[in-house]
């Protein structure tokens, strides 16, 4: 069995080049608490990026809107909302550095349904293999199986790294530069064909790396849970527990009045599960 930290000569002669050609990162999405998702769909956590080199640091960004104007908007749109974003505080949502659309599914794919310390040892791993920078699409075609199941990947994550590759290079996964230029609805759809990528894993792409304004992820349990302790009515003697959350039109049919700020008001929901003390965070 090739070992993990193995790393063939070409490999190794491309790696400045790589380097120098992503500078411009489009950073991971990290592990969250979204329960009851398919399987197909991302987990994420939070994980020390501080401990690798700079082709993982972790810098963040403003948003590129202004979330005095969102808040304004929304408060006035919905004052039951507005009350919560009151007690919740401000909002202090920061974008993570950016990675291409390539780099940051890949450290998705890893972080999917196992926790966050194995998969940060897996990407490390990862990482190692190719000179501790990230694989790009040919490198990861070209790499023995036997390479990346000794980093630690399952047959299935494989598969899905291998499907993100190929359909890199045939264009379905865009550029960073291409996917900043598209729609909210085109980056779901072109990235949902790739395997082992939900339309949850994209919409917190959405959110945190491309900071969209208007994004409702329905699916994510904090933002349901959220929604239920702010617009519903959550069980008093009983823990809260998928059956009793809303459903997505319920909340859909509401959030049509928190347009074009969505995103916005999708992370006080979260803030919402943090000030009733069971904490359910969006993945920053």
């Amino acid at each position: 069995m090739v070992g993990c930290c193995a790393i063939s000569a070409p490999v190794k002669a491309r790696r400045s080049k790589v380097f120098a050609n992503e500078i411009d990162f489009f950073d991971t999405l990290p592990q969250s608490r979204h329960r009851g998702r398919p399987a197909l769909h991302v987990a994420s956590a939070v994980f020390p990026f501080d401990t690798l080199n700079f082709a993982m640091s972790d810098g963040r960004r403003s948003v590129h809107y202004d979330p005095e104007e969102a808040i304004a908007a929304l408060t006035d749109a919905d004052p039951k909302l507005g009350e919560l974003m009151r007690r919740a505080g401000p909002f202090t949502m920061r974008l993570k550095s950016q990675h291409s659309p390539f780099e940051a599914l890949v450290e998705s794919i890893i972080y999917q349904q196992i926790h966050g310390k194995a998969a940060f040892a897996i990407l490390s791993r990862l990482l190692h293999a190719f000179g501790d920078i990230h694989p790009q699409p040919d490198h990861i075609l070209a790499a023995p199986e036997e390479m990346l199941r000794a980093c630690g990947l399952s047959a299935n994550k494989l598969k899905a790294l291998r499907d993100l590759a190929a359909k890199t290079l045939d264009g379905t996964v865009p550029t960073l530069s291409h996917i900043r230029r598209m729609t909210d609805a085109e980056i779901v759809e072109r990235l949902t064909q790739v395997r082992g990528v939900g339309q949850w894993t994209v919409e917190m792409l959405l959110i945190f790396r491309l900071g969209r304004p208007d994004v409702f992820p329905v699916s994510d349990y904090g933002v349901r849970k959220g929604f239920l302790l702010t617009f519903g009515r959550p069980p008093k003697s009983k823990p809260i527990t998928p059956a009793v959350l809303p459903k997505p039109d319920v909340m859909l049919r509401r959030a049509k009045k928190w347009q074009p700020w969505r995103s916005v008001a999708s992370w006080y929901l979260w803030r919402a599960c943090d000030l009733h003390g069971t904490a359910s965070p969006p993945p920053e």
